[in-house]
């Protein structure tokens, strides 16, 4: 938080023989607070999105807080770095997860989002499509063995249960309808199996109609399409062959740099609350596997997809 101005200016104490004090100097005025956050190349006002810092805390803290508190309750995260990269950072990285998938074509990695405190976790269906074991990681390094409950590849949505957990930090999920472009928007997940990797951008496009193979096999024996999945937009493929069979969905479109292993994991809005899982990015045509990169076209499928089918991920398949 920026600093202000000054106050009122100094009253002496009234004395019984002595004149009335003169009155007040002018009050000095206070700086314009500055932006909520600052990302590479674009400034958002995050205040905009939910009404100001003090709005933002207690939205985030989900209750009350006392004026006389530094930081928001049941959190760690600081009045000041509410509405920030940071304090979402700090907010909802654990409630991200790093996704091992192994299966007889090698082992992928991925990333998930807690949303129980018993271990329910959201990924996509390409993460551990065909996997014979899945483990997790928690962001403090726990590791847990997971099963499969459903998955639906009409919509590359699975859900998967961690072995006897409990008390986790499940996250808030938002509202993917009132997202608008131009959004700020945070990312966390697991690119190259690097753990809790932030990144941060806005929202480009919304309703983009993403394609994605739903085969279980990869088409090409010598790559496993989980680790960089392919894709169709806008009449081309990128990442691969998608093969015959595949479906299409809206996507939410962001700058945010995602990488190979984001899939699954989180896209977050300034208030701290998932607004999308991390789907599809686009990569140059003459890079594969760990050498592709993110140039800034990455797509998440919307939340309010995800809500809408979680019961149905729940009794073992999709709606």
């Amino acid at each position: 938080m920026w600093p202000g101005g000054g106050g009122p200016g100094f009253e002496p104490p009234a004395q019984h023989l002595a004149p009335p004090a003169p009155a007040p100097g002018p009050r000095s005025r206070r700086r314009a607070r500055g932006p909520a956050a600052l990302i590479a190349a674009v400034a958002i006002a995050a205040a905009a999105v939910g009404g100001g810092a003090s709005a933002l805390v207690g939205h985030l803290a989900g209750d009350g807080t006392s004026p006389g508190s530094g930081a928001v309750s049941g959190t760690t995260v600081s009045r000041s770095s509410a509405g920030t990269v940071a304090g979402v950072a700090e907010m909802v990285s654990p409630s991200i997860v790093e996704i091992s998938a192994t299966s007889g074509s090698g082992q992928s990695t991925g990333s998930g989002v807690i949303i129980t405190s018993n271990g329910e976790i959201v990924t996509n269906n390409h993460v551990i499509s065909g996997a014979d074991t899945v483990r997790v990681q928690l962001s403090d390094g726990t590791t847990y063995t997971a099963d499969v409950v459903g998955k639906d590849p009409d919509k590359d949505l699975a859900l998967i249960k961690l072995r006897n957990a409990s008390g986790l930090k499940a996250a808030a999920l938002g509202d993917s309808g009132s997202v608008g472009v131009g959004d700020q928007v945070v990312a966390i997940g697991s690119p190259e199996g690097l753990t809790g990797t932030v990144t941060s951008g806005i929202v480009s496009a919304l309703d983009r109609d993403v394609t994605v193979a739903k085969d279980e096999e990869p088409q090409d024996p010598q790559q496993d399409p989980r680790q960089n999945w392919p894709f169709e937009f806008g009449g081309q493929q990128f990442n691969g062959d998608t093969g015959d069979s595949k479906t299409t969905y809206k996507a939410i479109q962001t700058d945010a740099s995602l990488n190979p292993g984001n899939s699954g994991g989180a896209l977050i809005d300034m208030n701290g609350r998932i607004i999308g899982i991390n789907s599809a990015m686009y990569s140059p045509s003459s890079a594969t596997g760990s050498t592709a990169g993110s140039v800034g076209l990455g797509f998440a499928i919307p939340i309010d997809t995800v809500k809408a089918d979680l019961d149905s991920l729940r009794s073992g398949g999709g709606a």
